[in-house]
């Protein structure tokens, strides 16, 4: 058993199994494909699956470079990975230098407020880890508007020396669609910001940048969906493994007629004499509401018995209420198991089935789940 096993599955409705094995398999395969260091973003609590258990995981099969989005989760993952450098995506808010050398964490400076308050602040004399600075290439989110990279480098060159940067970034508005004129763009305005910061590690790719033709490595890559076992490469056979695997179980069955209403409002009608199975799980559990099978739009769906059965009807705060009446009816009774997030229905199935991405899916799995650690 893991020491980040949760209680025991008969108390809790879901059982959400973990496989670190395969999160560090993902991990080693991104930087093969890489060819060079390969950081893992672990924001998010670690993409819903924890933070501790996975950082933990991964630093000790190597990993050395970490990224999260709040000071708070850095000190979570400083508190299991006392040797890593850990990176705060979200930048520097006022007055939070002192908590950055406190617990030995790098902040991502975006804008000239925040490059001229940590160069400040080391001017001061503070020490601690090196900072990454941001360039904006094209998502106009957070970071240094780019234009000239040249430019913006000359323009600040004085507060990037007494920073103490140690690495240059941007990062990908669209490196999912290949297609996409906006990625060479982007790859172009980057190379002109590292050629402009020789000497400084640069850093790229995400997850499916790993995947871009033509996208250099450059020293360190920042995979995040991907570790998780998300598709890199949507429309192509997912080349990672599964992380994530999410059971209930049936809490009752019932027969109605065709007809008949089912569910908060009556926003599904059964169209036959079907048979129905209430399972334990619901939006508190992080499963999305708009999973909801209606009359006018189908949902998400469950594996019962190796069959894919759709959801009827709203999604509720703890149920859900699938169609079982294509098994035999011998075949399903009550207590069996429901598969929710596994074989036939990946990450990204369950994200399309719920009107959302993956992404939502994994971030929002919630804390009643009894969570079963393996691969370890």
């Amino acid at each position: 058993m893991s020491p980040f096993d949760t209680p025991d599955a008969e108390t809790c409705g879901t059982i959400l199994t973990i496989d670190l094995g395969a999160l560090v398999a993902n991990w080693r395969a991104l930087q093969a494909q890489a060819g060079t260091e390969a950081a893992a973003v672990v924001k998010a609590n670690a993409y819903g699956i924890g933070i501790e258990p996975a950082v933990t995981a991964l630093a000790a099969a190597g990993c050395r470079s970490f990224f999260v989005a709040h000071l708070s989760e850095g000190v979570r993952a400083r508190a299991v990975a006392p040797d890593a450098t850990i990176y705060i995506l979200n930048g520097l808010l006022p007055g939070s230098c002192g908590r950055y050398a406190e617990h030995d964490l790098s902040p991502v400076l975006g804008s000239p407020e925040e490059l001229r308050e940590w160069a400040g602040f080391r001017a001061g004399g503070a020490r601690g880890r090196p900072a990454a600075l941001h360039l904006d290439t094209g998502m106009n989110r957070l970071g240094f508007p780019a234009g000239d990279g040249a430019d913006v480098v000359s323009a600040f060159r004085t507060e990037i020396d007494a920073a103490g940067i140690g690495l240059v970034m941007s990062h990908f508005a669209s490196s999912e669609d290949e297609a996409d004129p906006a990625n060479a763009r982007q790859m172009a305005a980057f190379a002109a910001i590292a050629n402009a910061l020789p000497g400084i590690p640069a850093s790229l790719k995400n997850s499916s940048g790993h995947f871009l033709k033509d996208c250099p490595s450059y020293q360190l890559t920042r995979p995040g969906y991907a570790l998780y076992g998300g598709n890199p490469t949507p429309g192509r056979p997912n080349p990672m493994r599964a992380v994530v695997g999410l059971t209930s179980r049936i809490l009752q069955l019932r027969d109605v007629r065709a007809g008949t209403q089912v569910g908060y409002n009556g926003r599904w009608t059964a169209k036959r004499d079907s048979r129905l199975a209430t399972i334990c799980l619901g939006y508190a559990d992080g499963y999305p509401r708009n999973a909801s099978g209606t009359d006018i739009s189908p949902g998400g769906s469950a594996i019962v018995d190796g069959v894919v059965c759709p959801f009827v009807g709203t999604v509720s705060m703890d149920l859900v209420i699938i169609d079982v009446t294509d098994l035999p009816s011998a075949s399903v009774k009550r207590g069996d198991p429901v598969t929710l997030i596994g074989g036939a229905l990946d990450l990204d199935a369950v994200g399309a089935g719920a009107k959302t991405i993956g992404y939502e899916i994994l971030t929002s799995l919630g804390r009643r789940h009894a969570r079963r650690y393996v691969g370890v």
